[in-house]
């Protein structure tokens, strides 16, 4: 299974962003910090567990609040996953671009989904505590 979107691109002579591989030749790569590594590698494993739980309410994936450009962008979950390998392998975010036509009904915030998380997660510790009363 492919992790990542496939690029229409590839091996193209006439790629229109070939340019922007020598860009990043310029940039120094600073990789990512302790921390840094560690928060990105527990954004994955939130990650897997809010899928579990949305996707089968029609959840599609997230919705983030751009820094640059102050507008949402709503990420699938297979992109989002791959977005944050991306980050762990190369130490920089991969350049983006706002879904096309989203369902904003079909997303929710990392905030939503951690509380939903969290709410199956004390129903379920709850259930248990009585039982053992």
């Amino acid at each position: 299974m492919q992790e990542e979107p496939i690029d229409p691109f590839n091996g193209d002579p006439t790629d229109p962003a070939a340019g922007l591989d020598d860009l990043d030749d310029d940039v120094e790569n600073e990789p990512l910090t302790d921390a840094e590594r560690q928060d990105v590698l527990e954004d994955l494993s939130d990650l897997e567990i809010y899928q579990a739980l949305l996707s089968p309410t029609g959840i599609r994936g997230l919705v983030i609040e751009c820094e640059d450009c102050h507008e949402p962008h709503y990420f699938d979950w297979d992109l989002l996953r791959g977005n944050l390998r991306h980050l762990l392998d190369s130490g920089r975010p991969r350049v983006h671009e706002p879904a096309y036509d989203p369902d904003p009904d079909h997303y929710v915030t990392w905030e939503y989904a951690r509380g939903y998380a969290d709410g199956v997660h004390d129903t379920l510790t709850e259930g248990n505590e009585d039982e053992k009363d």
